[in-house]
């Protein structure tokens, strides 16, 4: 259970930071920010390899996750090298690619995964969109947050940037609702078990995970993300960047907590 938590939390989170890169430009932003995140994504992308080297998943069916992982991680590298003597056109690229195979080792790590509650052949593919979900959402939090202390680097730095970002996590939280919401349509679609028989299960059973998921994962973001969003328009970075400490430490809560369901339910929520 460990291992596994272990790797979906910091290969997501490592992939997502990647992936939120790509609605922002060095050009504009300048390398700088681009080459901290780059570098602080491949740390992350490195410490989850080596940790999975020492302790292997237990309910993983494949080597697929960590092989495309491990070349999301290399071409992160090369990227970091790449935009730093500012090969736009060339770090695009291997932006691109890095994006790529690491959204591919998020997807069949959630396919190779065999710890799910039969849901007629649709249950992997409901944690697929859960987990990808979770990518964009825990990389675009901490992408963001950090770019909101470069302000402090270069106070003159356009407000635009951050106001696409925070687009991009407002966009993030609603489709990580949704994915949520799938989960529970398609338990009440397939009913394996009944539906009342998982909400009490949920609710009561386990509540002392799920309501701290909720309150945590779904919750607190939306209503921070509404005081970020108005910060942001009157410019007040520091004051964002203060709520967006908050709302990195409120998501990785939730998705720590959907991680232990996933493992005591066997239900991607």
């Amino acid at each position: 259970m460990i291992s596994s938590t272990f790797f979906f939390l910091f290969s997501q989170l490592g992939v997502g930071m990647m992936l939120t890169l790509l609605f922002i430009s060095p050009r504009s932003v300048g390398n700088r920010f681009f080459k901290f995140a780059s570098l602080t994504a491949a740390i992350l992308l490195g410490v989850t390899l080596g940790f999975n080297f020492l302790f292997p998943s237990p309910v993983r069916q494949s080597q697929l996750p960590v092989m495309f992982l491990l070349i999301s991680a290399g071409l992160t590298v090369i990227y970091n090298r790449a935009v730093d003597i500012d090969k736009f056109a060339a770090a695009f690229a291997l932006l691109t690619g890095a994006t790529v195979a690491g959204l591919v080792s998020v997807a069949t790590d959630s396919l190779a995964f065999h710890h799910l509650l039969p849901l007629g052949g649709w249950e992997n593919w409901v944690l697929v969109i859960n987990h990808l979900a979770a990518t964009a959402l825990l990389g675009s939090v901490m992408l963001t947050m950090i770019f909101g202390h470069w302000y402090l680097v270069i106070p003159r730095l356009s407000i635009d940037p951050l106001k696409r970002l925070t687009k991009v996590l407002i966009a993030a939280i609603a489709v990580r609702i949704l994915t949520i919401a799938a989960s529970f349509l398609v338990l009440q679609l397939k009913q394996v078990i009944p539906f009342s028989a998982v909400l009490r299960e949920l609710f009561v059973q386990q509540g002392i995970f799920f309501w701290p998921r909720v309150i945590f994962g779904v919750l607190a973001p939306i209503a921070l993300v509404a005081m970020i969003w108005s910060t942001v328009k009157i410019r007040h970075t520091q004051a964002a960047t203060g709520l967006l400490y908050l709302a990195v430490v409120a998501l990785l809560f939730g998705e720590f907590f959907s991680k232990f369901l996933l493992f005591a339910v066997s239900i991607p929520l």
